[in-house]
């Protein structure tokens, strides 16, 4: 079964327009890397970027280079490298924070704009940072709540006059389903309530359109598919129909209109810009921007199309060869409702991921008993697929998960 797979994937690797692109990046010898989707590999230019920005333009520009080398703009000109991924405009993206920071700029603007609302509509198993944070929120502000979306509401149900926001990841980290981002916004502004989504799963591997889909606010990290390392900085956007009438609860001096004016009352930029808080993360921002360089050169069609075909591809695989042992699709069988994940459940899904991480092959695992398995289309080829199901046939066939060393959890999965 295995060699049936194999020649498969060579026939689809030698169809691939985007095979070119994984010499761009830095890929460990022996690795098959499957966790794309928490952590991508490294572009190779960024190792030079990295070096130009420490000997250059810090050690010699020093305080200069933050006009000489662009470090001031670096938030909104890597923002516009991001745009036209996520089907956003110019000038719309600010980047800069962490996600969970930007998700609560995002809550604490829209709640702001909802007065008389007091109520934030989240989904009870969402990457739990969402919930974390409209939760502290929540409870810094007098009145509020988070009232909790389960899996099976009826949505149509949870939105009525009292919601102010709704927040929704729209690739879910467990489960991959893809929501239909123009359906619950159109659904949402029917009775009022304004939407933050969450873009972590889906910025560089899944198709978003946020202006043409009528989206009020979005954040999303940059260092799984969009591969600005580790910690990266973070992206916000803001409709612009609502970033005049937004008011960033982080009122920081980067983010007003003047920051050089030094003046004692705060005035926001204009746009996106006001999103901006404290000073710039250069190093970080400077790699991001250099990671993304690359993307003017993607067909983005083909890159979605490869997604959903390698991820049915790995599905069928894992059914077919390891059709012997109970593991559990998690995630929709419709390619068009996936992301670029695909998640199993196994009761011993902990120690087969360690065991597969020490042959080579690097996935991740979600509590309870989920392994999780990241498709970024840039790097990966077909090959590679076939090749991590085999050596997960061996995992199962063996028991390896079953050895001592996998029975300790480590702080990481």
């Amino acid at each position: 079964m295995m060699d049936t797979f194999l020649q498969r994937a060579g026939a689809l690797d030698a169809a691939d327009q985007l095979a070119r692109f994984h010499e761009l990046f830095h890929v460990p010898e022996g690795k098959i890397y499957l966790d794309g989707n928490s952590l991508g590999l490294m572009p190779k230019a960024c190792a030079a970027r990295v070096q130009g920005v420490l000997h250059n333009e810090w050690s010699e520009g020093l305080i200069s280079s933050w006009s000489g080398a662009g470090w001031f703009h670096l938030p909104m000109t890597v923002g516009d490298r991001i745009a036209p991924i996520v089907g956003a405009g110019e000038k719309e993206i600010a980047v800069g924070d962490s996600t969970s920071v930007n998700l609560f700029k995002c809550l604490a603007a829209a709640l702001k704009l909802q007065e008389g609302r007091k109520v934030i509509l989240s989904e009870a198993d969402n990457f739990p940072t969402d919930h974390y944070i409209a939760s502290g929120l929540a409870d810094m502000m007098d009145g509020y709540s988070v009232r909790d979306l389960n899996p099976g509401d009826d949505l149509a149900k949870k939105l009525d006059e009292k919601v102010a926001v709704l927040i929704l990841s729209h690739v879910h980290y467990k489960t991959c389903e893809i929501r239909d981002v123009k359906a619950i916004n159109q659904a949402a502004h029917d009775n009022g309530v304004l939407v933050l989504w969450d873009l972590s799963h889906t910025s560089g591997a899944v198709e978003i359109n946020l202006k043409a889909d009528d989206c009020d606010f979005a954040v999303g990290c940059t260092y799984k598919y969009l591969n600005g390392g580790p910690g990266a900085p973070a992206f916000a956007w803001i409709n612009p129909r609502l970033q005049e009438k937004i008011q960033q609860p982080l009122s920081g001096w980067m983010g007003h209109f003047d920051p050089f004016a030094f003046t004692p009352d705060y005035q926001p930029a204009h746009g996106a810009r006001r999103f901006v808080c404290g000073t710039p993360q250069v190093l970080s921002l400077s790699s991001l921007d250099e990671a993304l360089k690359l993307w003017s050169d993607v067909d983005r069609d083909a890159l979605f199309a490869k997604s959903r075909a390698m991820t049915s591809f790995f599905i069928e695989a894992v059914e077919t060869v390891c059709a012997d042992y109970p593991l559990t699709l998690v995630c929709p069988r419709d390619a068009s409702k996936r992301g670029s994940h695909v998640s199993f459940d196994y009761e011993n899904g902990y120690g087969a991921m360690r065991a597969m991480a020490d042959r080579g092959v690097t996935g991740d695992f979600r509590a309870p008993k989920t392994m999780r398995f990241g498709f970024a289309p840039l790097y990966l080829s077909f090959a590679d697929v076939a090749n991590a199901v085999g050596h997960l046939k061996v995992v199962l066939d063996g028991q390896e998960w079953d050895r001592e060393e996998y029975k300790i959890r480590g702080e990481v999965t």
